[in-house]
């Protein structure tokens, strides 16, 4: 009886170990530094709001962005996540997820099919890796992107970087790698009507 009882004080001291800990982490302050904390709240003040974008730079033809409205639309905002959309024209697949993961910023697209459900290529991105600046950030790829991409056949796209620029009249979009640089500006300067949900998400 005695070590049945033993066993028993044993499993309920851990037990409220456990809880206990589990208590600490859910109230523990979100780690960050000035840089990115910085550059995130720049973004999240613009919460709500959409705005009209233009492609000024691309050095490959052929990706579906030209002669397109480009949206971009700051729809949700936690203190540790952003959702923005990206639409391309009638495309409403993209949406960009900036989240403070505790070492730095994490950038993660997300791609949808019309119906909702995940594309084949969805939730690559990156995570910073110096403190960046308030005004900059950049997102080298990670690795489960460089699987993903390896996985899809286009092992080029393992030397992706994407940067983000916030600045008070602009906000920017770049893709980088060898041989190939994308890049969206964003006129913050003047709010359009805001878009319908993406694909797989509700309002």
């Amino acid at each position: 009886m005695k070590f049945k009882s033993n066993r028993l004080t044993l499993a309920l001291a851990s037990s409220v170990f456990i809880f206990s800990n589990a208590v600490v982490a859910a109230s523990a302050p979100l780690v960050s530094i000035a840089t990115h904390d910085s550059f995130f709240d720049s973004i999240k003040a613009h919460c709500g709001k959409a705005y009209q974008g233009k492609v000024t730079l691309d050095n490959a033809s052929g990706d579906g962005f030209a002669n397109k409205k480009l949206i971009m639309h700051v729809r949700r905002c936690s203190e540790s996540k952003l959702e923005i959309p990206f639409h391309v024209g009638d495309d409403a697949s993209r949406t960009w997820i900036i989240t403070k993961t505790g070492s730095g910023l994490s950038l993660k697209h997300d791609h949808r099919l019309k119906d909702g459900s995940y594309d084949v290529s969805t939730m690559y991105g990156g995570h910073t890796v110096v403190a960046g600046y308030a005004q900059a950030q950049a997102f080298p790829a990670d690795e489960y992107s460089k699987q993903l991409f390896i996985k899809t056949g286009i092992p080029q796209s393992m030397g992706n970087t994407w940067q983000m620029f916030i600045y008070p009249e602009q906000f920017t979009y770049r893709l980088t790698r060898q041989g190939r640089e994308f890049r969206v500006d964003f006129d913050l300067t003047t709010p359009i009507a805001t878009p319908a949900a993406p694909w797989g998400y509700t309002d």
